[in-house]
This record gives C-alpha cells, structure tokens and sequence, in this order.
C-alpha cells in the first residue's frame, strides 16, 4: 500500500477542500492551507493558489510557486481542477509538469486527466466534459464563466502543448489490468496526458486502482470525484463519523453565499422559503458603498439581532443578470468585510464560493482549515486553524439540489449543541 505523503493543488479554497476531504474520510490527517503562515505538513496538505481568476501565465506561475514551495521526493502530486473547466487548468498542468520534468531528471510524469465527478452529475465522455448528460458547453455555467472554446480535453491540452489520448470507456471498463496495460503503453511512447473517461463511481475506482501502483510516474488530474478512489486504496474504510464539534453554547449558524451560480441561489432562497435562515441580501453597489454607508450597518446590526436571538442567518449578495466576473475578487474581499464582525455571534459557518470563503478566513486570522467530516458529497467540514476554532462548513457554489444548504445547516446545528 502507497504510503507516501499527498500534496493536492488547487485553484480556489473550496475546490481544495472538496477534493481533500476523500482523504480525511479514510483516516488521513487532512490540512487544507492558502499562506505561508502555520503549519502546512502532514500526511496530506491542500494548497489553494487563489488562481481561479487569473491569466494563463499568472495562474501558472502561481501554481509552481505552491507546488515549488512543498514538493520533495516522494510527494505524490494530484492536480485539483474544476469539474466544470473554470479557471486555468491547461496552463497550470502545462507549467506543473514542466517543474516536476526539472526534479525528476528531465522526463515529466505523465498527466492523467479524469475530471468526472459522478455522484454530482459530472462525467467525462470521448474527452468532452458532461454535466447530467448535457454537454457542458450547452449549460449556464459554461455560459457565465468559460475561458475555452470548447469542453473537449484533449483540444484544451493541445493550446498548451500537450499532447494526449483518449483512454476510452471500453478499455476501462475492461478491468484494471487493460487499463494499467493502456496508460503503461500510453507512457512509453511518450504522450503527455491521458484524458479518461468515466460515467459510472466504478469507472474512476478502476481508474484509481489501474494508476495507483505507478504513481511516481504520473500527476493526476480531476476533481474530487477521482481523489475519492484514490483515497480509498491508501487509507483506512470511511472513518470519520459526524460528532459533536463544538462547544457553542446552543448559538446558530451563519450561511454566507458569496457565489453567483445558480445552484447555491437557488439553495438560500429554500433555505428563506421555508423559514429555516432570516435572509439578507446587498447587491453589489451597496458592496462597493463601503463600510461606513447605512446599508453596511443595517446588515451588520439585522445579522446579530437574528442570531443573538437563536435564529441561523443567510447573507447573501443580490443576483445581477450581467455579473462582472473581473471584479469577482474584489467583491468577494468586501463581503468578507462585511461578514466578519457578524461571526462572533455565530455557532458555525457554512459558506459557498471559493474566493468569498478564503477573503473570510483570511481576514479572520486563520490560516488552515483540519478537516473533519463530510456533511454531503462535496460539502466537507472543518475546524478552522489560528487565532480561534471555529466549525466552517464550505460548498462549491454550483454543487448541489435546491434543498443541500438547508440538510447541511441541519447537520451541522444539530452537532454544535
């Protein structure tokens, strides 16, 4: 059995931790990091870079900086991407493997690529991404937020170089022995990425088990569906049991959404409808009006009067039809403002956005969340770590039904007390 330590990269804090948590549910001790402050060792560290919005070089350089900064012989590296292509992807793995060509002797490990995440409706077919059977192309995510022409794989690696193979449906449904049997071939002869498709759980397990045993030859490439399996073969049985966490003295929950897709809107307005958070809302003028405009206080004080009366509170920013994506970061670290002198009333946290929730805790003084639990596929828990404790529940913002902040709220609430 593999042993050696994991060093999970990725673009943005809640797809960092989405994709740790695989390891922390089998007994691993998990960190998630954003800084250079604290601890950052152990038998697993995920590195969110903060490079989602970024250009292509800039992301890239990034991306090797964290890589640079933590690898050591040994290491095993998984590349922790978007499962809808947001962001960089292709340029950062370009960059990654271009670095790890320089550590281990002039040859680049190979770069298998398996995006699908299947229990979320994710999967990967003849080299295109899918989501529910859609072409991602043909989806509002794609629509609001896409940096290539297209979602298949293989044309999206070759921008940058790469050259790659479909490693097809009826290969890896033939067992692990044909799939070890094709990446091996595909090795030899010096491709750079495998791009694998998967439909089905049991595709990425036998995708995890045909890889696994050479690993010092290969970066993976996917979301958290991949690590999962991965996980699974290194660690222990599911171990992590959802205990009590938190000595909060009955107090609630702050949900905070500071993403714009459709999913996690659609989920605090279930959360409004059936009157289990009171609502607040700021758009993003009134985000840009600053900290000393009425509208600031006004959320501020409604905030804390709704939960120094027991009642759990979602804070979210107001939709807008045209959403400046470039000033996403900018958003994000004014909501972050505005949120933070409302969390010492709070319990516990649960967040979506991956920008909104590291300019949260950042602004806290934390540097690392211990990850602890599972609250749903997606929707991993942890303890932040720093100045204080606190329980912080994070979602990718298109994750999820209209009623997945309203079961997570639930857990968690039902486990602070």
């Amino acid at each position: 059995m593999v042993r050696s330590p994991w060093l999970i990269i990725a673009d943005d804090l809640t797809g960092a931790a989405d994709c740790a948590i695989a390891f922390a549910k089998v007994g691993l001790e998990t960190l998630v990091i954003w800084n250079e402050v604290g601890e950052s060792n152990g038998p697993v560290v995920a590195l969110n870079t903060e490079s989602r919005f970024l250009s292509p070089d800039d992301a890239a350089c990034r991306q090797v900086t964290g890589l640079a900064a933590r690898h050591s012989p040994g290491v095993l590296v998984y590349k922790k991407i978007d499962s809808t292509l947001r962001g960089q992807p292709a340029a950062e793995l370009a960059a990654m493997c271009d670095f790890l060509a320089t550590m281990r002797g002039g040859r680049a490990p190979m770069a298998l690529v398996a995006p699908a995440f299947p229990s979320l409706g994710r999967s990967t077919e003849k080299g295109s991404v899918r989501i529910v059977g859609c072409a991602l192309e043909e989806t509002p995510l794609w629509a609001r937020d896409h940096t290539y022409c297209s979602a298949h794989l293989p044309d999206i690696l070759s921008h940058v170089g790469m050259s790659s193979e479909i490693l097809p449906l009826a290969i890896i449904r033939s067992g692990i022995i044909a799939t070890a049997a094709a990446l091996a071939d595909a090795r030899a002869r010096g491709v750079a990425a495998v791009v694998c498709d998967a439909i089905e759980e049991s595709d990425l397990a036998i995708i995890a088990a045909a890889s696994l045993p050479v690993a010092s030859e290969l970066v993976w490439v996917g979301s958290g569906g991949l690590a999962i399996h991965l996980a699974r073969l290194v660690g222990n049985a599911d171990s992590l049991a959802l205990t009590a966490i938190s000595q909060s003295s009955g107090r609630p929950v702050l949900v905070v959404v500071g993403s714009v897709a459709e999913a996690s809107r659609r989920q605090a307005a279930y959360l409004a409808e059936h009157g289990l958070a009171h609502p607040l809302e700021i758009g993003a003028a009134a985000l840009f009006a600053g900290p000393c405009s009425e509208c600031w206080r006004e959320i501020r004080d409604d905030a804390v009067l709704h939960l120094d009366a027991g009642r759990d509170v979602v804070v979210l920013i107001a939709a807008d039809a045209h959403p400046d994506l470039s000033r996403g970061g900018e958003l994000a670290a004014l909501f972050a403002e505005l949120v933070v002198p409302i969390l010492p009333a709070a319990g516990g946290l649960v967040v979506t956005g991956g920008d909104t929730a590291n300019a949260l805790l950042t602004r806290l003084g934390v540097h690392a969340l211990r990850l602890v639990a599972e609250l749903e596929p997606g929707v991993p828990l942890g303890i932040t770590v720093g100045p204080l404790a606190l329980p912080v529940a994070s979602k990718a913002g298109a994750f999820g039904d209209e009623a997945t902040l309203a079961r997570c709220l639930a857990l968690l609430r039902h486990n602070l007390f």
